[in-house]
């Protein structure tokens, strides 16, 4: 058994602090956006998990590099820039049309005028940051919620140095709200349909433009009421869906098109990491054989002479 438990996570009792967050983390993933050149499959945009909670990593900008961090164990967003200014607003208290406003404010302040798209991006019926006046923080949410991503990093991240084609780090999507870890075969795919709510169809076109296997986790939503891994494959070859994935208890969400397995059941397993490992490993195995992938070819195994 693991030495540290892995944390308990309720969707029911945190929903209004994660839809919180997920928003503070789209306006910071907007700004990046604005002002990082791009990278395929929008890799130029993401945030990643870090010691303390969430960061933008390097934000450029033409004279300075700024950094946007969202802090889980001191609880307030910090901005700093390569010139050591430095800002700070208290999470708590932090509202989604406030962290908007305050934080474009400070950027002008200090020489960054910019202008995001104040629509939150694949959400239904979205509404405006600066119209949105809701935001709510409970610590612990908060604090579990981070220390699940510590967990789940490191596994991806384990996951990520089995694989030697070209492959994604370990990225969190702050418009789907998820962390995830992408492999490709090297084939390109045929087009998407798109479709993602408030996400232009050029941007899903690109993301999918490879042949690619998608792992994630995130806490839940209002249609999947708890926190879960997922994995799929695009274009999914035929007999995909009835797969015998491990752990037994994965299963495939026809409404999702994705395999899933319960946070939970990953949680009180007697060791969660290889639980994960295990799900990982066997949905990426099934896929991509019935895929044809060159398995051989794309698995790295370290020689050491």
């Amino acid at each position: 058994m693991e030495h540290t438990q892995w944390p308990e996570l309720s969707f029911k009792s945190s929903k209004d602090t994660y839809e919180t967050i997920h928003l503070w983390t789209q306006i910071i993933g907007k700004i990046k956006l604005a002002l990082n050149p791009w990278i395929n499959h929008s890799w130029h945009s993401t945030l990643k998990v870090t010691t303390n909670g969430l960061t933008s990593d390097p934000i450029f900008s033409e004279d300075k590099q700024l950094e946007i961090i969202l802090n889980f164990l001191e609880h307030r967003l910090e901005i700093i820039s390569s010139a050591n200014e430095k800002k700070t607003f208290d999470l708590e208290t932090l509202k989604v049309s406030s962290c908007y406003k305050k934080v474009l404010a400070y950027l002008e302040d200090i020489g960054i005028a910019i202008k995001i798209n104040a629509v939150p991006n694949e959400i239904e019926g979205a509404i405006p940051f600066h119209d949105n006046h809701d935001g709510t923080y409970d610590t612990e949410a908060a604090i579990n919620f981070h220390k699940a991503m510590l967990k789940v990093n490191q596994v991806f991240t384990q996951y990520r140095s089995e694989f030697m084609g070209k492959s994604s780090d370990v990225q969190f999507f702050w418009g789907s709200f998820d962390l995830a870890i992408s492999r490709f075969s090297g084939r390109k795919a045929p087009q998407h349909p798109g479709g993602i709510p408030n996400l232009p169809d050029w941007v899903t076109r690109e993301a999918y433009s490879h042949e690619v296997m998608n792992c994630g986790f995130w806490p839940g939503n209002e249609s999947t009421p708890f926190a879960a891994f997922y994995s799929y494959i695009y274009p999914a070859p035929d007999g995909f869906k009835k797969a015998a994935i491990k752990p037994s208890t994965a299963y495939y969400d026809d409404n999702l098109g994705e395999f899933i397995l319960k946070y939970e059941d990953v949680q009180k397993s007697e060791n969660p990491s290889e639980t994960l490992l295990e799900f990982l490993r066997s949905s990426y195995d099934h896929a991509a054989k019935l895929a044809d992938w060159d398995i051989e070819k794309l698995q790295f195994k370290l020689e050491k002479k």
